[in-house]
C-alpha cells in the first residue's frame, strides 16, 4: 500500500518519504496536528481556486483553498471532512502545496490551479511534481443530485469520484502519471479513522492535512 500510519495516527505516503527535507501527512481522528505545530499556516476556506502563498507566515492567512511555500520552517496545512485533500511537492525547487478540494473547488481546477500557481511562483514544472491525494469520500458513498452530477459530465443522480477528477486534471496540468499517489481511503466508510460530515453532519471534526520544508540541507 502506497500510505501508511505512523505512530503519530498519520497517514503518510511512502513516495514522499524519500525527500529528507519534507515534512508531510494526512490527519486522522487521533492525531492533533495543530497541537504539534507552532508555526502553522492555514487559511479560511471557501471552496475556491484561490492559492494563497504562505511565504513563512503563520496563522490563518486570508481566504483560499490552497497553500504554497517553499521556505523552511512554517508547515501548511488545509482542513477536510470528507473533501480531498492534496499535497504537491516540487522536488527540485523544495516547494509545496497543500490543497483542499471538494466538489466546488474540484469543478474550479483548484489542483491544476495549484500547479500552475507554483509554476510561476517557484518555476515549478509540472514534471518535477509528486501528487499525495489523502483521504476523502470515495466514490463508493459519494452520491450527488443532477445539479451536481451535471458538472462531472454525468445525468441525473450519480455517484462521483472526487479523487479521480482531481487525479486528471494533474495529468492535464502535466503531472507525470506514475509520480499522482492516491490513498483510496474512504473517510466516510472508515468512522473510527475519520471524520465525515456527510455521515455527521455538524458534529463532524476536521482532519489536517500538512507539508512543509525542514531545516535540512
Amino acid at each position: 500500500m502506497p500510505f501508511y500510519k505512523d505512530p503519530r495516527q498519520v497517514y503518510r505516503s511512502r513516495e514522499l518519504d524519500q525527500f529528507p527535507w519534507l515534512l508531510h501527512g494526512f490527519g486522522t481522528r487521533d492525531s492533533d496536528v495543530p497541537g504539534w505545530f507552532a508555526n502553522l499556516a492555514t487559511v479560511k476556506q471557501i471552496h475556491s481556486a484561490i492559492c494563497v502563498a504562505a511565504e513563512g507566515r503563520c496563522g490563518i492567512l486570508g481566504q483560499g483553498d490552497a497553500l504554497l511555500e517553499d521556505r523552511p520552517g512554517t508547515v501548511i496545512a488545509i482542513k477536510t471532512a470528507d473533501c480531498m485533500p492534496i499535497l504537491l511537492v516540487d522536488e527540485r525547487h523544495r516547494a509545496v502545496a497543500a490543497v483542499h478540494a471538494g466538489w466546488r473547488g474540484t469543478v474550479a481546477r483548484i489542483a491544476s490551479g495549484a500547479v500552475e500557481a507554483m509554476r510561476r511562483r517557484f518555476g515549478t514544472e509540472p514534471r518535477d511534481v509528486h501528487a499525495a491525494i489523502g483521504p476523502g469520500i470515495g466514490k463508493c458513498c459519494y452520491q450527488v443530485g443532477p445539479e451536481v452530477a451535471v458538472q462531472f459530465g454525468e445525468r441525473d443522480r450519480a455517484y462521483i469520484s472526487l479523487s479521480d477528477a482531481n487525479r486528471g486534471q494533474l495529468l492535464e496540468a502535466g503531472v507525470t502519471p506514475g509520480r499522482i499517489y492516491a490513498s483510496n481511503l474512504c473517510t466516510m466508510c472508515l468512522t473510527r479513522e475519520f471524520h465525515s460530515f456527510r455521515r455527521d453532519g455538524d458534529a463532524a471534526g476536521r482532519l489536517y492535512s500538512f507539508a512543509g520544508i525542514t531545516e535540512l540541507q
